[in-house]
């Protein structure tokens, strides 16, 4: 969505101030419970999620809060390590937060990497601008509250994998160190592939070639095993780490709730609302439907008879 021009710098100046006014009140808000650290970074959270949401609500411009799924779960982890009293730092310690801190940087990197500042808004939120009056309750309550729950709810079996945990490093903490930079070498590899498509397109005035590199539809890579390979390396993420937790105390093994809810979010609001935005725009879109798997990489089935569409003249971003 266009608005008045703002230079991107001054987008993430304003930006910044939005996080910086909600690390403050986070610090302030969390002091309330006291040592029920869980509680304490609970409410930490809700707060600082209130305060950007006034600033994207200021600033008419719900992207604001797109950092903020990389950048919470940074805080959260760090406080809890700070205030859970632990004896020196253990291994599992230094290789979940080596692991969290590479998915933060990367995923808030590519995010502003591609945010044009606040003459714009993502699709997915300024599609609801149809709703009037309705929108910023359902930016508050849908692009603000609820990831912000899904998020802290994936954090918590950050909780004992950061604290004095009993149970030494172990298989099962291989297994999670394997799991979780696998998923962000997924998500990373994902992201460059579709960089460097729109790249191509763009440079080629989307072009009158086949589908595939120069095509319209991307159609290499990971990006031939599934349709939003990026989305499955999100979500493998959040595994991996609740396999930290489980195996820093078993008896956390109902952290669980975290990745499950993070899967069906993803399966249920952001595969399908992707699909529809591009087959609203990509007809042809609809052959990759058919025969790709929506999440997780697998081997394509056979294009159907007749199932190639006629390419659209214009490129559009995926």
């Amino acid at each position: 969505m266009q608005r008045a021009p703002v230079t991107k710098t001054r987008s993430l100046a304003l930006c910044l101030a939005a996080y910086a006014a909600g690390a403050i009140a986070a610090a302030a808000v969390g002091r309330l419970a006291g040592d029920r650290l869980i509680l304490a970074a609970l409410l930490a959270d809700l707060a600082a999620t209130v305060v950007v949401f006034a600033f994207s609500l200021g600033l008419d411009n719900s992207s604001i809060y797109d950092p903020y799924w990389s950048v919470a779960p940074v805080a959260i982890a760090g406080f809890w390590l700070v205030r859970a009293g632990t004896n020196g730092v253990a291994l599992r310690q230094v290789v979940v937060l080596g692991l969290l801190s590479v998915w933060a940087v990367r995923l808030t990197l590519n995010c502003l990497l591609r945010w044009k500042g606040l003459q714009y808004e993502d699709w997915r939120y300024s599609d609801f601008r149809r709703f009037g009056r309705m929108y910023w309750p359902i930016s508050f309550l849908g692009f603000h509250l609820f990831p912000t729950a899904i998020v802290f709810l994936g954090c918590v079996a950050l909780f004992p994998a950061l604290g004095p945990a009993a149970r030494p490093f172990g298989v099962l903490d291989t297994l999670a160190s394997i799991v979780t930079a696998s998923a962000i070498a997924m998500e990373w590899t994902a992201d460059r592939q579709l960089r460097k498509f729109l790249a191509a397109r763009s440079r080629e005035g989307g072009g009158h070639q086949g589908r595939g590199e120069r095509g319209e539809l991307l159609e290499k890579g990971l990006w031939a095993l599934s349709r939003h390979p990026n989305y499955f390396g999100e979500v493998l993420f959040w595994w991996g780490l609740w396999l930290f937790g489980l195996a820093a105390a078993p008896s956390w093994w109902w952290t669980v709730a975290g990745p499950i809810a993070m899967t069906a979010m993803f399966l249920g609001v952001s595969v399908p609302m992707m699909d529809r935005h591009m087959l609203a725009r990509r007809p042809e879109h609809a052959g990759l439907v058919s025969r790709r798997s929506g999440l997780v990489p697998w081997f394509p089935t056979a294009a159907p008879s007749g199932s190639r569409l006629r390419r659209t003249p214009r490129p559009r971003s995926r």
